[in-house]
């Protein structure tokens, strides 16, 4: 591993700014570290020629002392953001030779900040997983492994090739969606930090659709400070996106090391669940001592409707996808089977280009859309949402963040649970009622498992209070004294 890529995207700025290195040197280290990294399939496109374009274009811009806050370094992007004229696919084979002819705001905000593509990032097909296997590139490999273990593991998902990609030092940072919880759990996963922030805070627009009113963008970085520095160039209004909050976005980094004395922390007592096992629970503990013994005030709390939020999810979430994918029938774009008229032609598409996870969820969507069944489940999910959206705002009243796990265990085998999606779905039991009620939340890296393995804390706080947010987070990455990482066994 290059020297350059040890360096972190705050530390990379800084030497960038200060011309101890140029953009070219550091964008070729990392082509050559994504170039040894293809065992982890982590990238599904790499765009080295377009990054050193970049690249020198930025250096020029540092020799004259100008350039944005992200000037001259190399990102990896989530295949769902539509990159102009890259190949962009959402990981589907229905989506083939899609050369988007626009940029997604959060793209388009990173370049205007200066910052460099090196490629698009695997991810679950359609945004549709918690493990990054139901990719049509295939699996993303996780680089950590159990210890004595050579078993290949997954990544989380569905941002699995954006946390595998950080840390395996693919890249400095990445984009990546959340849903219901695809930011949050890969990065418990990988040992990196992934913050949701609040729904509205980055544009939705240009970034392929899975459930409109769940999705929101966000970074996965190496640790808090980048990840501060991601979310404020991604961040920001975008009248495209009608979704989009018009208010200013903070600097996040500066909000970073203001400590939290007198912080109120709350602890979900509903978030104790039956069968979690010892170590996160262990964990957990030792997150609200971190939190205490540095002036926080912790108090137990209640959110009496989570036990419903994984069911309601995945009926919201299921619709929603049913009607997004819908546009997607081989006439204008991507993938097209030949059928005896129109109609074939769509059902023989859409068969051959989704995947078996997308068609599982497209049809339960369907079905609690459908007339008779409407009021039954979809309806009946939206009310529950709205208890579960109004049980944080009565919580938020006194206190400042709540802390939870971000996942039940560390990462598991690939092809283990494959088979059995319930068991697949219950990745998500921490991490969904951010979703649904909109707010923002941020996994660290806080210790590891018995297999040694990295396990996070997830910190949730108020609508548009990622600032309040990160101070928390930086608290406790600077008690979790986290310095674990996987070792480059794929280079072998």
């Amino acid at each position: 591993m290059s020297d350059l890529t040890k360096l972190t995207l705050a530390g990379a700025r800084d030497a960038l700014k200060k011309k101890d290195i140029t953009s070219a040197e550091l964008t070729g280290a990392y082509i050559a570290e994504v170039e040894s990294g293809a065992p982890l399939n982590a990238y599904v496109t790499v765009t080295a020629e377009k990054a050193m374009e970049m690249a020198k274009a930025s250096d020029a811009k540092l020799a004259k002392g100008e350039g944005g806050a992200l000037e001259g370094l190399p990102l990896g992007i989530k295949d769902l953001f539509c990159t102009k004229d890259v190949l962009t696919t959402a990981s589907s084979h229905i989506l083939d030779g899609f050369h988007p002819p626009y940029e997604s705001t959060v793209t388009a905000n990173l370049w205007r900040d200066g910052a460099v593509l090196l490629g698009k990032l695997n991810n679950d097909e359609f945004a549709m997983g918690s493990s990054n296997e139901t990719s049509y590139y295939g699996p993303v490999v996780n680089p950590w492994r159990r210890k004595g273990d050579d078993t290949k593991l997954v990544p989380g998902g569905s941002s699995g090739g954006s946390s595998a990609a950080v840390a395996a030092k693919l890249c400095l940072a990445a984009t990546a969606t959340d849903t219901g919880g695809s930011i949050r759990q890969p990065a418990a996963f990988t040992g990196t930090v992934g913050i949701k922030p609040t729904y509205g805070r980055c544009s939705r627009w240009g970034i392929v659709a899975f459930a409109s009113s769940l999705d929101q963008a966000g970074p996965i970085a190496r640790d808090v400070r980048d990840a501060a520095i991601m979310l404020r160039s991604m961040a920001g209004h975008d009248e495209k996106d009608t979704t989009s909050v018009d208010r200013p976005v903070p600097d996040y980094e500066a909000a970073l090391g203001q400590g939290v004395k007198g912080l109120k922390v709350g602890i979900p007592k509903e978030y104790r669940v039956d069968g979690m096992p010892a170590e996160i629970d262990a964990l957990w503990s030792r997150g609200i001592e971190w939190l205490k013994a540095a002036g926080a005030e912790i108090k137990e709390v209640s959110l009496p409707h989570t036990k419903y939020a994984l069911p309601t999810y995945y009926i919201v979430a299921p619709a929603e996808c049913s009607s997004n994918l819908a546009r997607y029938d081989g006439v204008r774009y991507g993938l097209r089977v030949e059928g005896r008229d129109i109609t074939d032609m769509y059902e023989k598409t859409r068969a051959a280009g989704f995947g078996a996870e997308v068609r599982r969820r497209v049809l339960m969507g369907t079905y609690v859309l459908s007339a008779g069944y409407y009021d039954a489940y979809y309806l009946k999910a939206q009310k529950v949402r709205t208890l579960i959206a109004r049980d944080f705002a009565t919580v938020f009243a006194d206190v400042d963040v709540l802390l939870t796990p971000t996942a039940p265990s560390a990462a598991f085998a690939i092809g283990e649970k494959t088979d059995d999606p319930l068991s697949m779905y219950l990745n998500d039991v921490f991490t969904v009622p951010v979703n649904l009620a909109g707010l923002p939340g941020i996994s660290v890296p806080a210790g590891l498992s018995s297999d040694g393995l990295p396990l996070g804390l997830q910190l949730i706080g108020r609508t548009f209070d990622e600032e309040t947010l990160l101070k928390a987070a930086y608290a406790v990455e600077q008690a979790a004294d986290f310095k674990a990482a996987p070792e480059a066994w794929w280079k072998a």
